[in-house]
């Protein structure tokens, strides 16, 4: 079973950065996707960007212009950058690793994300 942790978040304000880390267990199975996702109070949780082994990623709209998704040769973390803040990205930030074809995905216990305007 592969565990996810992330790290990085905080308290920031509108206009700043954080990079987000996420960091598994083990190494990921090839076709594994990563991704963020975030849920604000009282929302459910929505996609923020995804990446794919090969390195093709998809922001949701939101993200565009403002964060990246990345990840290591190590195939065990992955990051997502975040600049220009806004307080609207306040939400809880989880990672995740789903694999298509196998039909699971992990999720981590997510790290809090608070922008303040």
């Amino acid at each position: 079973q592969v565990q996810l942790v992330e790290s990085g978040g905080g308290l920031v304000q509108a206009g700043g950065s954080l990079r987000l880390t996420c960091t598994a267990s083990t190494e990921l199975l090839s076709m594994t996707i990563m991704g963020w996702y975030r849920q604000a109070p009282g929302k459910e949780r929505e996609l923020v960007a995804v990446m794919n082994k090969g390195g093709i990623s998809h922001l949701a709209d939101s993200a565009k212009g403002r964060f990246t998704i990345s990840a290591d040769n190590s195939e065990k973390t992955w990051y997502l950058q975040m600049n220009g803040l806004k307080p609207e990205d306040t939400a809880v930030y989880f990672c995740s690793a789903r694999h298509p074809t196998l039909g699971y995905t992990h999720w981590g216990p997510g790290t809090q994300v608070t922008v303040s305007s």
